[in-house]
This record gives C-alpha cells, structure tokens and sequence, in this order.
C-alpha cells in the first residue's frame, strides 16, 4: 500500500532510512537557522522591529536542527552526508530563490526590498512544511518514538506561516503589493519544481535502502509528477494568497524551548 503513513512507517522503521530522513532534515533547519539569524543581523533601519521575530524563527529552525539530531542519537545514530541533489534548501537558493548567501555573508544593511524578497520565500517554503508536519501530525502525533518532536515542530511551522502572512500584508498595505505578488509567484513556481526534484531525489534513495521494487518506486515516482503537475497547473495559487492569519504576532516572544531534545 503507498498511502502516506505507510511510506513513512517503512522510512521510520529502518534504521538506515531514518538516519538519511533524520540527516536530510537536521541540516536543512540548521541551514535555515543560519539564514534567519544573519538577515535579523541586517534588517535595515525602517523594519527593525521585525528582526527580533526573524532571529525568533532563525532560533525555532536552529531547534528543529538539535531535535532531528537527537532523535538520531536516541538510536544510537549518526548523521550521514546530505546528498547533494536531495538539499532543498542549496537548490532553491540555486535557482535564486531568497536572498544569496553571498550577500547575507557582507555585513551590509538589506533593504526593504530584500525583506520582502526574505518574506515571499518564507511564506512559500513555509506553507510546504506546515502541510508537511501536519501531515506527518496527522498520523503521527501519539507515535511513542517521534510524535512530541513532530507535535513541537508542527506548531512552530505554522506560526512561521502566521508571520509571514502578517508581515507581508502590513507591507502590502504599505504600498509595496504589485512586488510582494511578483516575489510570491516566482518563489512557488521554482519551489514547486525543487520540491518535486528533491522528492524523487529522496525516493530514489530511500528505494535503493529499502530495496523497494521498480514496480513501487516506479508508482511513487509517478505520484511525484502527478502532484507536480497538479500545482504547476493550479496548486501553487495556495502559496500566494495572503490572508490575516488567526495566530497574530506569532512570533512576538522568545523561541519554546526543548530541553528534552537539547
């Protein structure tokens, strides 16, 4: 059966799948822990205010990195190197999705325009992994081994989402709109093709590890290009439309701690 749970089931249940999943994971949030944490360095003078909340979410991302770690050395476990064509996170900043690396390393003032260009791609990146954790929420929220870490994780990402539909509209409204959509549809058109790249990317690994047969992987590869297609087609509308989230100033106070996976 290739439902959801059950794939996630084999990965989990499979010390050598879990360790990639695990490893993949931990270095994509230690990555965007950095990020977060260099532009709350250079917010320019006019939007100061929002850099405590961007070191806030630099800080949850920096969380999620110690918790995959950790459910990782529960098992007796160590990370193994990311392959690169499965780094989400390298491929978009590739395809020039957010703002550069290069930049963010000089210690020059961004402007407003490269807060909403930080903005748009959070706000993209964001609605993939709340539907992502809440996914994985969904069927494993009660699971003895995973199920605190993707409760925590799950409700840090969709108050990352909040945020950024809040923040994105304040500077809507003040006058920078035709911008924010322009910065939003080019963000989800390349991340929805990075997403389906690294997906098959994953599978193909977990398949060699798992030893799945042409035949399985054959189907989920196919199952990749279907929801491809389906958001190119019209999906990728749900990753820009902005809307005042219910969770306001979602990220007005320090970070939740996790001491249990510290």
């Amino acid at each position: 059966m290739l439902s959801a749970k059950s794939l996630f089931q084999e990965i989990l249940d499979n010390d050598e799948s879990f360790r990639l999943f695990c490893s993949i994971a931990a270095s994509g949030e230690a990555q965007g822990g950095w990020e977060n944490g260099r532009i709350a360095a250079l917010v320019p003078e006019g939007e100061r205010a929002l850099a405590p909340k961007i070191a806030r979410h630099g800080a949850d991302e920096d969380k999620h990195g110690r918790i995959f770690a950790a459910l990782l050395k529960k098992r007796g476990l160590s990370p193994v190197p990311v392959p690169p064509e499965t780094d989400y996170t390298m491929l978009l900043e590739r395809y020039g999705i957010g703002l550069a690396h290069d930049k963010l390393r000089r210690d020059e003032p961004l402007t407003v325009r490269d807060v909403i260009v930080y903005l748009a791609h959070s706000r993209v990146t964001e609605q993939r992994a709340a539907e992502q954790l809440g996914l994985l929420r969904t069927h494993f929220a009660d699971h003895p081994e995973i199920g605190r870490a993707v409760r925590m994780i799950s409700d840090d990402e969709d108050n990352h989402l909040a945020y950024t539909h809040e923040e994105l509209l304040r500077l809507a409204a003040a006058g920078h709109g035709r911008l924010i959509q322009r910065t939003l549809r080019a963000c989800a058109l390349t991340e929805i093709r990075v997403h389906r790249d690294v997906s098959l990317a994953v599978m193909a690994h977990m398949g060699r590890i798992l030893r799945w047969p042409r035949t399985r992987s054959a189907l989920l590869a196919a199952g990749i290009h279907a929801q491809y297609a389906y958001e190119r087609l019209a999906g990728w509308h749900r990753m820009v439309t902005l809307t005042m989230p219910e969770r306001r100033d979602a990220l007005g106070g320090p970070a939740a701690p996790a001491p249990e996976f510290a």
